[in-house]
Order: C-alpha cells, then structure tokens, then sequence
C-alpha cells in the first residue's frame, strides 16, 4: 500500500529506518480494514512528497506489526507518531485534516 516516497516499517527496518534516522520520522500506524486509515491514505502520500528530504514518512500495518503497536501501545488506529532522535515528538490519534498533520511536523522541523 506504501507508495512513492511512502517507506514501509517493519519490526526488521523499525531501529536503522526510524529511531536511528538523521531527519524526523512520521509513522502511520494503520489497517487494511480501517476505514479512516484508508480515508487519511492520500494526505500521508502528499506529506511525504511534501516534505521529501526534509522529513521522512512511512507506514506501520499494526496487523502485521503486532509487536511494534504493543510496544508503542497503539489502541486506536489510525495513530501518527512524529520521531525526532529516535524519541516520539508529537502523536496525533484518528483522522485528522492535513493542517493539523503539517502543523505537527513543522513543529517537529522548528525544535
């Protein structure tokens, strides 16, 4: 499902691609069968075009990654998670309109 610039992180990737990266992360925990991660799908896509090389953006399916949703005790889906440094910065909970996605990451970009 992961298109274009958008990464797909897995349990085998999560330490090189996210907690050791040099630029912020933004992490889409998501679902197949989760109606709002399929309606914020296309926003997640223009933030990483967006953001390209500045920010890096990637995709968890929680199904698939169950040990990577217990560990960040992700209950609800669709939940963004912004790394810096390997730390969570901000985490945003169900579908959001891209402001508040672009606000959070240029939060982020600013600390």
């Amino acid at each position: 499902m992961a298109g274009g610039n958008v990464h797909e992180f897995t349990s085998e990737n999560w330490q090189t691609e996210v907690l050791n990266s040099d630029i912020p992360v933004v992490v889409d925990f998501w679902a197949v069968w989760c109606g709002p991660c399929r309606m914020i799908a296309p926003t997640i896509e223009e933030l990483a075009q967006e953001y390209a090389g500045r920010v890096k953006v990637g995709k968890v399916n929680v199904d698939d990654q169950q040990e990577l949703a217990v560990q960040y005790r992700i209950n609800s889906i669709p939940q963004i998670y912004i790394f810096k440094n390997g730390q969570v910065k901000e985490r945003i909970v169900g579908a959001q309109p891209k402001s508040a996605f672009k606000a959070a990451i240029d939060k982020v970009l600013a600390s």
